[in-house]
């Protein structure tokens, strides 16, 4: 998952002790924390007396305005969310990326990229239950409980290695491209469709023999792949052309493509295919995308926090959850139609969300809460 920029940038300026005129630069996400603050130094003799002590005046006030802009905000965008428990998680407070449920087993699996681990959390008992060694640099992960194996991508080594859900050991591995990343699976082929972000391509892999047997060239940086049980079609973001490609997974051909226009760095993708419908995160300009499957028409975009990354549903209750780099989560109904329910700040890099199908609890890996990651868990209020 790719971190982009999005932000505005409001200058003020302020005169020092040292004689000097500091310029600050301060990002302002649009509703999103927390903010970042720089500063470069200016002498003064290249100023008039006037203009610095307007600077100075001018500064102060700004300053103050965003800081009162940003206590609203917290105010204003609560989310409708209940903390159940902060569980410690295992290893460095180094990066979390995808997560995958398996509601009955009771086992969330995370990726623990930083640490080149993934993680095993009984949901049950919220306690870790194993830690999976030796994943290098391990980006996607992916649940199969009808084959008891678990998927999982590692960008280190370029491989996707397969792991056995029951003894939770490495079972094989597979070369997976140049950058594999996340990873899609199609039931009827048994195929797995795997986003290679920096090859260019999504790598087909056999199930039953964990072999490459198909490389597709996309033509760009891919992000997210995701099935549609539908049209028994994969559907891949080529992020750097702005691109939502459809595969037949069968033959492994490119039979269409959907530009999505005002949508910078498509990357996360999630499919409502009861609804039809699917859902575009663009990371480069903070928008998200209601895509009509139906029509391959875009319906609607919103603007959201800053460099969205994972998409979780809840379709029992109709709640969709987007997850951004700049800790802000987005909730959108899912029902009838798509509307907006609340968006706020949860906690830094609160990038990757996952929900539980039968309890609705939502799960939010947290690389660094005091020094420490977390698994922070949820539930609707």
């Amino acid at each position: 998952m790719k971190k982009g920029t999005s932000y505005q940038l409001l200058k003020v300026a302020r005169y020092t002790e040292k004689a000097r005129l500091v310029e600050w630069t301060i990002p302002l996400y649009w509703r999103a924390r927390p903010r970042r603050v720089s500063a470069r130094f200016i002498p003064t003799s290249t100023l008039p007396r006037s203009a610095t002590k307007f600077a100075c005046l001018t500064g102060a006030i700004i300053l103050a305005a965003v800081y009162g802009y940003r206590a609203n905000t917290h105010a204003e965008s609560a989310l409708p969310l209940r903390q159940i428990a902060d569980v410690p998680l295992p290893g460095n407070a180094t990066r979390l990326d995808y997560q995958s449920l398996d509601p009955q087993r009771h086992l969330l699996f995370i990726a623990h990229l930083g640490d080149s681990d993934v993680l095993v959390v009984n949901t049950a008992t919220r306690k870790v239950v194993a830690t999976i060694p030796n994943i290098s640099r391990v980006h996607g992960v992916l649940a199969m409980p009808a084959l008891n194996t678990v998927y999982a991508s590692a960008t280190g080594t370029n491989e996707v290695v397969a792991i056995d859900e029951r003894t939770l050991k490495v079972t094989a591995r597979a070369q997976g491209g140049v950058y594999p990343d996340g990873i899609a699976f199609d039931p009827v082929t048994r195929h797995l469709f795997v986003s290679d972000e920096r090859g260019s391509t999504d790598t087909v892999i056999d199930t039953r023999t964990n072999k490459r047997i198909a490389t597709i060239e996309l033509g760009g940086e891919v992000g997210n792949t995701q099935y549609d049980p539908v049209s028994h079609h994969m559907f891949s973001n080529v992020q750097t052309l702005g691109n939502l490609v459809e595969i037949d997974s069968r033959t492994n051909r490119i039979v269409g493509k959907t530009a999505l226009r005002g949508c910078s760095g498509n990357h996360g993708l999630l499919i409502d295919a009861r609804n039809r419908r699917a859902f575009i995160a663009c990371e480069d300009n903070a928008a998200f995308v209601w895509l009509d499957m139906r029509t391959m028409r875009i319906v609607k975009t919103w603007t959201i926090g800053a460099n969205p990354d994972v998409l979780a549903l809840d379709a029992v209750r109709y709640r969709l959850y987007v997850a951004a780099e700049s800790g802000v989560v987005s909730i959108f109904t899912d029902d009838k139609t798509v509307r907006r329910l609340a968006q706020g700040y949860l906690a830094p890099a609160a990038h990757t969300v996952a929900v539980d199908p039968i309890t609705h609890v939502i799960y939010f890996p947290l690389a660094n809460i005091n020094g420490r990651p977390v698994l922070r868990i949820m539930e609707p209020r």
